[in-house]
């Protein structure tokens, strides 16, 4: 599974800085969660979601073991 909030940020129309300022979150966080160096917590996946505006599943892909 991985996070698919950079694609997200960027259909919306947001920029990073205003994302991580509404989350309470450093950009450098956002960046690591954005590059998958490390997993977001449930209780900030479903801020980001409501940040956002979509849902939560929205955020995550599920991925086959070959990465697919």
């Amino acid at each position: 599974m991985r996070l698919v909030i950079e694609e997200l940020i960027r259909k919306k129309g947001y920029q990073k800085r205003y994302i991580a300022e509404q989350m309470g979150i450093t950009n450098n966080t956002l960046t690591h969660w954005m590059k998958n160096r490390s997993m977001i917590k449930l209780d900030q996946a479903v801020k980001l979601a409501e940040v956002l505006n979509c849902e939560l599943e929205d955020l995550f892909i599920i991925e086959n073991d070959d990465g697919k």
